[in-house]
């Protein structure tokens, strides 16, 4: 148990500079080159999904396998789910509600958050038999 959740808590820490991340790159694309921001956010999430994948094989799951089958694993199912619940609650927040992109895009990032988690933990990430 103590070693679940320390790999939560750099699980966390991870996605906190990939947070980060997303914030950067969405602001870029969207306040300096005015792209829709569906499109930017679909583009910032990737991004961030790479960077988290990264840091996530060489710290936080570095006692297991990862390489490629990870990283195609990692895309099809956080990756995923991250893209789509971030478009659907930006496209909710921003296009129905009106709120600005930029704290409907933190609020969109949290809600992902536990359930990637546990698929990176016993999918993604899973321990060599």
């Amino acid at each position: 148990m103590r070693e679940l959740a320390l790999r939560g808590l750099k699980f966390y820490a991870v996605g906190g500079l990939g947070i980060l991340v997303q914030l950067a790159v969405l602001t870029l694309l969207k306040s300096l080159w005015n792209w829709p921001y569906l499109t930017a956010t679909a583009i910032a999430v990737e991004v961030a999904v790479i960077h988290n994948f990264l840091w996530h094989e060489f710290w936080t799951w570095r006692d297991r396998p990862g390489g490629w089958p990870a990283f195609i694993r990692f895309n099809l199912t956080t990756g995923v789910a991250s893209i789509l619940s971030n478009l659907v609650l930006m496209r909710l927040l921003v296009g129905a509600f009106g709120m600005h992109w930029f704290p409907a895009n933190l609020i969109a990032v949290g809600v992902t958050a536990i359930a990637n988690f546990l698929v990176s933990e016993y999918f993604v990430f899973r321990p060599s038999r």
